[in-house]
């Protein structure tokens, strides 16, 4: 992610659960926050890590696309070409018997204790 100067706080989300809706809402803020020049992180943990599993779907993706907003999978690959920062729980990932290679390209795999150890003391964290 390219360093830009900027007076926002840093996003940092929280996903702990498998609800697509709650990952589409937590990557559209994610994306927001870069368009204002701000940073974003999004740490999927425990069964949100599912939410990743190839193909990457949601129940709502036609009723999204009609309102011409992208799928669910078009839109994780988005929020990482924007630069938001996504990570992926271990223990989820083990959990949900899937791999590394699993993953969408330029998901990183950490855990709670690495996730708030980046956040800096100024971010707004958030649960999504």
């Amino acid at each position: 992610m390219t360093e830009r100067p900027t007076s926002r706080p840093p996003l940092a989300l929280i996903l702990a659960n498998a609800d697509p809706a709650r990952l589409r809402a937590a990557l559209v803020l994610a994306r927001c926050e870069i368009a204002l020049g701000g940073h974003a992180r999004l740490f999927l943990q425990g069964e949100a890590v599912t939410l990743l599993r190839a193909p990457i779907a949601a129940p709502q993706d036609d009723a999204w696309q009609k309102a011409g907003e992208p799928p669910l999978a078009v839109l994780v690959a988005e929020a990482l070409a924007d630069g938001v920062l996504l990570s992926a729980c271990q223990s989820g990932l083990a959990m949900a018997e899937m791999m590394a290679a699993d993953l969408p390209t330029g998901v990183m795999l950490s855990g709670p204790i690495a996730f708030l150890a980046a956040v800096e003391a100024e971010s707004r964290l958030l649960m999504a």
